[in-house]
């Protein structure tokens, strides 16, 4: 039963030519004054998330975007500002790149935060997908099993600090702690400091090609899954993979249970309006992460993020995104429709996540969350 409503800003800025036949994505390069602006975007949406009743507002981190298009590089910091500007909302970590840190200092990072904001911000894991910005820090991406076998390493130590008073570590990448001598013993164990005090701390990942390894990583160590911007059909299959990938190590969930399902959106009084104001960021998008295999409209998308290829931006269209459902476009009435299949499809599902394509301008996203907000929302109070 879908009651809990979420959104989710990746931390772009104003971009002027969206669109396939506007600036070329490799062309757009904005002042520090400008690329500051994200966190103006990211407090505007914060109030309005807030004052409308979400109970997330999620956020990505990226790095080195001198294009303007993912400008923020550190959730949990920025999330003890937008606590303290708001009442209710809480800040999801969508996603923290794990292997663009050391394991340890996202852990005191996200402790803090979670002290900090009384356990309004809400921890997010990802192995990212940006070779300039893994890669620039040191860590594999364009070695996709290295990169992963890394992620995972990183998580077990995230997973023993958070949850053990004191912890070793002991793998391929990391001796935790090293073997030195400490004020006159040998130092065998540490202890975080401090620890998240709202225990456990629930944990989410992106749910981006569905592999089998990836699934059975986030049921071994009860992690949740989001969903976002993907094919109906993948949609489904993935969450009959991640339920059933659960049982098998031993947790019974309903079809849906600890998954969000993400879409992005656009309304307006017909399909072929919304359609005509949601195309020219759907191309801007498609134009960023085409390039970086990352869109999922359909199973030939999937194959090329698995293999880390470059998808075609073209052949990305907003038709084929709307026939799919990872774009709703149109009338509230027809969102409230689909939403409700969505509900009976999935009986254990209560979280949705409404998004924007990359270049929607801060007004049309505050313009959007209102009407979600007030002609959507309603529709699912019980």
């Amino acid at each position: 039963m879908i009651t809990r409503f979420s959104t989710l800003y990746v931390g772009h800025i104003e971009l002027e030519r969206c669109g396939l036949s506007g600036t070329p994505a490799d062309d757009r390069r904005y002042s520090n004054e400008r690329l500051t602006e994200a966190f103006d975007t990211t407090i505007a949406l914060a109030h309005a998330a807030d004052m409308l009743g979400y109970e997330t507002l999620w956020l990505a981190e990226h790095h080195f975007q001198h294009e303007g298009y993912e400008c923020i590089p550190n959730i949990p910091l920025l999330a003890v500002d937008l606590a303290h500007r708001t009442e209710r909302v809480k800040i999801g970590c969508a996603f923290n790149v794990v292997p663009t840190w050391h394991p340890l200092r996202l852990a005191e990072d996200y402790a803090t935060a979670d002290i900090l904001t009384r356990g309004r911000v809400v921890f997010g894991v990802g192995r990212g997908y940006h070779t300039r910005e893994v890669e620039s820090f040191g860590n594999p991406m364009l070695d996709g099993e290295a990169n992963r076998e890394l992620f995972e390493e990183q998580i077990e130590i995230i997973l023993k600090a958070f949850r053990q008073e004191s912890f070793s570590h002991q793998g391929k990448h990391y001796t935790i702690p090293p073997e030195v001598p400490y004020r006159g013993y040998p130092l065998k164990e540490i202890t975080l400091v401090p620890r998240p005090v709202h225990q456990p701390v629930e944990i989410w990942q992106p749910i981006v090609s569905g592999s089998a390894r990836g699934l059975d990583f986030m049921a071994r160590h009860g992690i949740k899954g989001i969903v976002s911007a993907t094919a109906e059909e993948l949609v489904q299959r993935w969450f009959r993979d991640y339920q059933e990938t659960a049982r098998r190590n031993g947790r019974e969930l309903a079809l849906g249970e600890d998954l969000i399902f993400g879409f992005r959106m656009c309304i307006d009084e017909t399909i072929d309006r919304a359609m005509q104001k949601a195309r020219p960021y759907f191309e801007e998008h498609a134009k960023v992460m085409a390039p970086l295999g990352m869109l999922r409209y359909g199973e030939e998308h999937v194959k090329a993020v698995v293999a880390r290829q470059a998808q075609s931006a073209t052949a990305a269209t907003l038709e084929n995104g709307v026939r799919n459902r990872a774009w709703l476009c149109g009338p509230p009435g027809d969102i409230i429709a689909y939403l409700k299949e969505i509900e009976q499809r999935y009986p254990g599902l209560d979280h949705v996540m409404i998004g924007w394509a990359i270049g929607t301008p801060r007004d049309v996203m505050i313009e959007q969350l209102t009407r979600f907000a007030r002609e959507v929302m309603p529709a699912f109070r019980r």
